[in-house]
């Protein structure tokens, strides 16, 4: 049974479904005026893994992502530039997906637009003023905190601790400092939409509540993202279907930080690093390897030698493939090496423990390999190929740099250096070094390029 993390007890407990062999989740997905960052890869990555995982282990997944296209942030490039809100929305949400799709990220089964939704979150907040939970200012309508029970859950902090630690703007108009937006009085030439409360526009903590009830239905499974949403919009979601006398999320997952060369990403110290960038320079799969060696929950950092290493770890593993892919033909993976996975993975995605698992299986099927032991290489081989696939990790088994008869000489010598014949495997390296190539034997595997 999968046990994850949940935010909101503090412990790693098992995941209970709504409805066996099914899973709902939301994930909250990205506010799109500009190029995502490292820490939007990562928490992507993240939930890609988790979701992969699941449908592996046989269920049957709902994976709902929404998208902001209406926000403070738009609203400001949309003016500095002289275009419509809907232009720049558009413009950032294509470059999301075409990063996401670039570090293997598959496709929600849904991906709501805030926009669409507005209708139904001014119907929510209505109904969270009926219920006396919210009430209406100058400055819009709010929704008072010291009405919800269990306020600050996600904060793992009760009330009383949260305000005498709140650092939020006063407003004279509000109640409590904690008290939070439900909708905002629109200002001149702003985008807006007409409500009981006059033209305007949403808060952002009211969206993904209309949007995952909506979607999902209530009690639905598991609520994700960064460990910055957990407080306060994870919180802020979680209260207003707490006044509602909704059911909302079962299970709450967040992931750590990133960490930039030591320091982790904020917009203080401007290391909101370009995750385009990044996969323009390195083998894009190398930051899902990244994002695997780390726990889901610890910081991660991320640094030019961090993935170079990843790179080069991707490149044995490639190696291994192309080696091992005519072997794999019909052959079922070790039973010993998938049970372990499981375990691993169930055991609140220890992701770095399934890294360390496929290459010791990929030592171990190239001693197998250079021994001469095909029948007992064949199944660890096509292991390593099935937990690569349950978690994203596709691998290159064609390389169209180096040709099948270059590929074959490598591995000739490898055998011949496994088997203490040097005279032959010194001769194929000086054939393959007159020919143009360079070699790097490692525990795993020899790879081999074109010299630049």
């Amino acid at each position: 049974m999968l046990r994850l993390h949940d935010t909101a007890t503090g412990e790693v407990r098992p995941l209970e479904l709504r409805e066996p062999g099914k899973v709902s989740m939301y994930v909250c997905g990205p506010t799109v005026y500009g190029p995502p960052h490292l820490g939007h890869g990562r928490f992507s990555l993240v939930f890609d893994v988790l979701r992969r995982y699941l449908v592996w282990s046989g269920h049957e997944v709902t994976y709902v992502s929404n998208i902001t296209d209406v926000d403070d942030n738009i609203i400001n490039r949309a003016r500095s530039e002289g275009r419509t809100e809907q232009d720049v929305a558009a413009e950032w949400e294509a470059v999301w997906w075409q990063a996401m799709d670039a570090i293997g990220v598959l496709r929600p089964s849904s991906d709501p637009h805030a926009t669409a939704f507005i209708d139904r979150m001014i119907d929510l907040i209505a109904r969270l003023v009926d219920a006396e939970a919210a009430y209406l200012t100058a400055d819009g309508v709010f929704l008072e905190v010291s009405k919800i029970d269990g306020y600050g859950v996600l904060a793992r902090q009760d009330l009383d601790s949260l305000r005498s630690g709140a650092r939020v703007e006063v407003d004279e108009l509000k109640r409590s400092p904690l008290d939070f937006v439900l909708w905002k009085p629109a200002k001149p030439d702003e985008v807006a939409w007409d409500s009981p409360w006059g033209r305007g526009r949403p808060g952002w903590h009211t969206e993904c509540v209309a949007m995952s009830l909506d979607l999902l239905g209530e009690g639905f499974d598991l609520h994700g993202g960064g460990q910055d949403l957990a407080f306060p919009h994870h919180e802020n979601e979680r209260a207003q279907a707490v006044a509602l006398g909704r059911r909302f999320a079962g299970h709450w997952v967040h992931n750590g930080f990133v960490e930039v060369d030591g320091e982790k990403m904020s917009k203080s110290l401007g290391n909101f690093t370009d995750l385009l960038d990044l996969v323009a320079t390195v083998d894009p799969r190398a930051y899902r390897l990244l994002v695997l060696r780390s726990h889901y929950r610890t910081p991660l950092e991320v640094s030019r030698e961090t993935t170079a290493d990843a790179a080069a770890a991707l490149a044995r593993l490639d190696a291994y493939a192309r080696r091992t892919r005519e072997l794999v033909v019909g052959v079922e993976p070790d039973a010993d090496v998938l049970e372990r996975f499981r375990v691993a993975m169930d055991d609140d995605l220890q992701t770095p423990a399934v890294v360390d698992l496929l290459f010791t299986a990929v030592r171990d099927g190239n001693r197998l390999l250079d021994d001469g032991d095909d029948a007992a290489a064949a199944p660890l081989a096509a292991a390593v190929r099935a937990v690569a696939d349950a978690v994203g990790l596709a691998l290159h088994e064609v390389d169209a740099e180096v040709p099948v008869e270059i590929q074959a000489l490598v591995d000739e010598r490898r055998a011949a250096r496994s088997s203490r014949d040097f005279a032959r495997a010194d001769e194929i390296r000086d054939q393959l070094v007159a020919d143009g190539w360079e070699m790097e034997d490692t525990a795993d595997a020899t790879l081999v390029r074109r010299k630049s």
